[in-house]
C-alpha cells in the first residue's frame, strides 16, 4: 500500500491485547473489526461438529487477523484464539469500509491486499485438509 493510504488506516488503529487462550472471535459472529498482530500468535480454527475446533493456520507478527469484515454479509468464516499473549492494532471495520467508499484508490489497494491474504489462507487450508484426510503418499501439493 502507498504510504498515504497506510497512514490513513493507521490513524484509525487502536492498540489492544489478548491473553493466551482468549477467543478473539467466533465463526459465524459479526465481523466488525480486524487486527494486525504486533506480538504473539493467533490460531484460526474451524468448527467441526462433535469434535474440537481444527486449527487451520497460526498467524504471527505482521499478519492480518480477519478478512470477513470486507465481504458481505460480514460474518466470520473461521474462529480465532490467541495462542500466546497478543498485542495488536485493531481497526473498526465499518469505519474502514466507509473510508474506502470515499477513496476508490484506497479501496482498490486494500481489496488487493486482502485478496492476497485470502489466497494464502485458502492454500494453507487446502494443505491442512490434505494433511488430515489424504491417504499417505498422495503426492505433492502443486
Amino acid at each position: 500500500m502507498t504510504k498515504e493510504h497506510r497512514d490513513q488506516l493507521m490513524a484509525l488503529a487502536r492498540e489492544v491485547s489478548f491473553d493466551a487462550g482468549e477467543r478473539i472471535f467466533e465463526e459465524g459472529g459479526s465481523a466488525d473489526h480486524f487486527w494486525i498482530i504486533h506480538t504473539g500468535t493467533v490460531a484460526l480454527d474451524l468448527r467441526v461438529p462433535g469434535r474440537p475446533g481444527v486449527v487451520v493456520e497460526t498467524l504471527g507478527p505482521g499478519r492480518l487477523v480477519g478478512w470477513s469484515w470486507l465481504v458481505p454479509p460480514h460474518h466470520w468464516h473461521l474462529g480465532a484464539e490467541a495462542t500466546s499473549p497478543v498485542r495488536a492494532l485493531e481497526f473498526d471495520a465499518a469505519t474502514v469500509r466507509s473510508m474506502c467508499e470515499r477513496n476508490p484508490q484506497l479501496d482498490h489497494e486494500l481489496c488487493t491486499y486482502v485478496s492476497g491474504v485470502l489466497a494464502r489462507r485458502l492454500r494453507s487450508a487446502r494443505i491442512r485438509i490434505l494433511d488430515l484426510y489424504a491417504p499417505h503418499g498422495a503426492g505433492d501439493v502443486p
